[in-house]
């Protein structure tokens, strides 16, 4: 049997992971913004389709490895979750995947910055705070928590790739704030004044109904999935927990 995959190559997946994300994010809205100038619904259908597609495609690439979190609330609530059986990401390791999440974030604003050639580093001046945009961020946030955990608690993990892209392309349309739902990558879109930047005093509005839409979620998982049918193989789960439960007695 293979042994656990260390830390080190686990948050090297989650900074790749999160930093390809909001590349696609990043640089499908500056794309779609250049292609389409005079049309915003045309920029939204452009910017989800690719955000999507990416998603479920970087889920594939990066589960094995470290969970494909991608997702600071993710990460909590897997912990949240697996701490009466020992089975989600360990409390120690939650800091380590946040911070690299949130570095992440920054990271992929700043590539897709410079294959547009605009400048490495700037600041959003999108402002996106309104009473229907956090709310907007509520119900994405607590959606996504309950899709990615009803999965895994019962045993269709192999299916979180494409509902997980599905939710979030699907998301961009029918909340108000088009489903950033992700606290790393709400940080990461600080830094590129474009079509899918957040100004920086939007930023802790939005992140504040992401934490309280992830509570909301993990209210839902609880009540509907009380006990988890397989924690095999389930997405969002560290993969040293996934292993040493596979290996403990039953």
């Amino acid at each position: 049997m293979k042994g656990p995959v260390p830390l080190q190559r686990r948050l090297l997946a989650e900074f790749t992971g999160t930093a390809l994300l909001v590349t696609i994010v990043v640089g499908s809205g500056i794309a779609a913004q250049r292609l389409s100038p005079d049309n915003v619904g045309l920029q939204l259908l452009q910017n989800s389709t690719a955000t999507a597609f990416g998603l479920a495609v970087l889920i594939l690439m990066f589960e094995p490895v470290s969970g494909a979190h991608f997702n600071p609330v993710v990460s909590v609530a897997d912990w949240l979750l697996g701490r009466r059986r020992s089975t989600g990401i360990s409390g120690s390791h939650v800091v380590s995947y946040i911070g690299a999440q949130t570095l992440g974030g920054v990271a992929g604003a700043v590539v897709a910055n410079v294959m547009f050639d605009r400048r490495a580093f700037e600041v959003a001046t999108k402002d996106r705070i309104t009473a229907g945009h956090l709310v907007g961020e509520v119900v994405a946030t607590a959606g996504l928590i309950v899709l990615v955990f009803s999965l895994a608690r019962s045993g269709r993990a192999a299916l979180a790739a494409g509902a997980v892209g599905a939710y979030i392309g699907s998301a961009y349309w029918f909340t108000s704030s088009t489903a950033f739902a992700n606290p790393a990558v709400t940080v990461g879109r600080i830094f590129s004044d474009t079509f899918a930047g957040i100004a920086p005093s939007s930023t802790p509005g939005f992140i504040a109904a992401q934490v309280a839409g992830a509570a909301v979620g993990l209210a839902f998982v609880v009540a509907l999935y009380p006990i988890a049918i397989t924690d095999d193989n389930a997405f969002a789960q560290d993969p040293d927990a996934r292993r040493a439960d596979q290996r403990s007695p039953r």
